[in-house]
C-alpha cells in the first residue's frame, strides 16, 4: 500500500468535497482493498483504486471517500452485498461493481446503504450484474447521480431485483441514471419528499414504482419498451412532470389508490413493439396490473401500449397538458375514481380514445377549455378554438362491447348503425359516462421527448 498526504485545492469546494479538502489520500493497487485497511480509515480519508479488480466484499462504517481510476473494478464473491455502508456522508464514484449475492430477503445489492448512511453519494459507476443496483434501506439525503445500472438477465421476475430500491428514506435524489434489466428501474415505498429525475429505464417491468410514498417528484425521466412506464400506488402529493413513456407495452401511466397528483406535460407514444411474455410469475396483488400475454414461449408483435393511462380508484388528481398517442385505450378510467381534473390533455390516434365503465356523468373540462381528441369532427364556427358541440368518446354499443366482447360480429350490423343514427338525434337515449363539453380544436404543444429515443 502506498500513502502519501494530499491537500486538495481550494477549487475541490466548487465540486462538493469540501469535507475532503484536508484529507489523506490512499491509492491502492488490486489486492491491497482489504476489511483492515477500511476499518483503519479515519473520517476524511480518500480511497483511490488504481484499475483492475479488486476483491470484495466490503463495508465502510466511516466517512470516506471511493474513488476509482478508469478500470478500477470491485468484484463480490457472489454472496451478501459488493459494498456495504454504515457510515455517513460516504461517497463511492467512478468504480466498476458487480457480484453481489442473489437472497432476495437479505437485499443483497452492489451498493447498501444502511440508515446510518444517510446523505451517501453514488455518482459515475458501472454497476453491472447484481441483484439490486442499489438499495436504499432509511438512508436520508441519499444521491445516486449519473450511474450505469444494470441488473441480471435471463431470470424470473420474481427472483430479480430492482436497479434502485428505496425505503423510509426522505429526501432522496435519483438523477440522471441509466438503468436496465431486473424487475423495477426505481421502485419506492414507505419514503417521502423523494426526487426521481432525467433517469433513462429500458426491459424492465416497471420503469418507476412507486408504493405509499408522498410528498415526492417524479420527473424528466424517460421509460422505453418496458412492462409499464410509471405505476403510480398508494401514494399521495405526486408532482409527475414532462416524462415520457416509449412504446411500453401494457401502460404508460398507472394510477391505483393515488390522490392529490398533478400529472402535467407527460407524452405517452405507442408504436409497434415486440411482446414481451406476460407476468405469470409477479406478485398476487400485481396481476390485475399487468394482462397476462400468455407463456414464455408466445412473443409477438402489436401496437402498444395497451392502455396510454389507467386510472383505477384514484381522486383528486390533474391531469393537464400530457399527449396521448397510439395506444389500444387512451384512458381506462374505472373503479369510483373522483373528483379528478383533466383538461388541455392531446387523445392522439388512439384505437380507443375512452373506456369508461360507469353510469355517472364526468365532463372532462374545466373553465370552457376541454382536451383535444384526433377523431372529434366538430367544428369552430367562432373561431375561439373549442368545438361548437360536445365530445362523447363511448356510446352504448361500446358499452355492449365491453359487456359482451362476442357482439364484435354484429359491428357493422344494420341493427348497430341505426342505434348509432338514433342516439345521434336524441343525446338522452345516451348512457351516462364521459362528455368533453368544450373539446379543443387544435391539440396543446406536445411535450418534447427528454433524452434520445430509438
Amino acid at each position: 500500500m502506498r500513502r502519501f498526504l494530499s491537500i486538495l485545492p481550494a477549487a475541490a469546494l466548487a465540486v462538493g468535497l469540501s469535507a475532503f479538502a484536508c484529507a489523506e489520500t490512499l491509492t491502492l493497487v488490486p489486492g491491497e482493498l482489504t476489511q483492515q485497511a477500511l476499518d483503519s480509515a479515519r473520517d476524511g480519508d480518500i480511497f483511490v483504486l488504481a484499475p483492475g479488480e479488486h476483491k470484495g466484499p466490503i463495508r465502510i462504517e466511516r466517512r470516506v471517500m471511493l474513488r476509482g481510476e478508469p478500470g478500477a473494478i470491485v468484484t463480490g464473491n457472489g454472496e451478501g452485498s459488493v459494498i456495504s455502508v454504515y457510515g455517513p456522508g460516504v461517497e463511492i464514484r467512478g468504480l466498476t461493481i458487480k457480484g453481489s449475492g442473489r437472497d432476495l430477503q437479505a437485499m443483497n445489492s452492489g451498493i447498501y446503504l444502511e440508515k446510518t448512511a444517510e446523505r451517501a453519494l453514488v455518482e459515475s459507476n458501472r454497476i453491472i450484474g447484481n441483484l439490486f443496483g442499489v438499495y436504499v434501506h432509511g438512508a436520508t439525503g441519499t444521491r445516486v447521480l449519473n450511474n450505469v445500472i444494470e441488473g441480471l438477465q435471463n431470470i424470473r421476475l420474481a427472483e430479480a431485483g430492482n436497479g434502485v430500491s428505496v425505503w423510509n428514506a426522505p429526501d432522496v435524489t435519483v438523477d440522471g441514471n441509466t438503468i436496465r434489466y431486473g424487475r423495477d428501474g426505481i421502485f419506492t415505498i414507505s419514503s417521502r419528499k423523494d426526487r426521481f429525475t432525467n433517469n433513462r429505464f429500458e426491459k424492465l417491468r416497471f420503469a418507476v414504482h412507486y408504493m405509499y410514498t408522498n410528498d415526492s417528484e417524479v420527473s424528466g425521466n424517460v421509460s422505453i419498451k418496458n412492462h409499464v412506464g410509471y405505476a403510480i400506488m398508494f401514494s399521495n402529493r405526486l408532482v409527475i412532470h414532462g416524462n415520457v413513456s416509449y412504446r411500453d407495452r401494457d401502460h404508460g401511466l398507472l394510477f391505483n389508490y393515488a390522490n392529490f397528483a398533478r400529472i402535467e406535460g407527460n407524452l405517452v407514444a405507442g408504436g409497434v413493439i415486440d411482446v414481451m411474455p406476460g407476468p405469470q410469475d409477479v406478485a398476487n396483488d400485481e396481476r390485475g396490473m399487468l394482462p397476462d400475454t400468455g407463456s414464455a414461449a408466445q412473443v409477438n408483435v402489436r401496437n402498444g401500449p395497451g392502455k396510454c393511462v389507467f386510472i383505477y380508484n384514484a381522486n383528486r388528481n390533474q391531469f393537464h397538458n400530457n399527449w396521448f398517442e397510439g395506444c389500444e385505450i387512451g384512458v381506462h378510467f374505472t373503479a369510483g375514481s373522483e373528483g379528478n381534473e383533466i383538461t388541455g390533455n392531446a387523445f392522439v390516434g388512439n384505437r380507443n380514445q375512452v373506456k369508461y365503465v360507469g353510469t355517472r356523468d364526468l365532463d372532462w373540462s374545466k373553465g370552457g377549455r376541454g382536451n383535444y381528441w384526433s377523431d372529434n369532427p366538430a367544428f369552430d364556427l367562432n373561431g375561439d378554438g373549442v368545438a361548437d358541440t360536445a365530445y362523447r368518446p363511448n356510446d352504448l354499443v361500446d358499452r355492449v362491447l365491453w359487456t359482451a366482447p362476442s357482439a364484435k360480429i354484429l359491428i357493422n350490423s344494420p341493427a348497430v348503425q341505426v342505434l348509432r343514427w338514433a342516439q345521434a338525434q336524441f343525446p338522452a337515449l345516451y348512457p351516462g359516462g364521459v362528455v368533453d363539453t368544450h373539446p379543443l380544436i387544435a391539440p396543446p404543444p406536445r411535450p418534447a421527448a427528454g433524452g434520445s429515443l430509438p
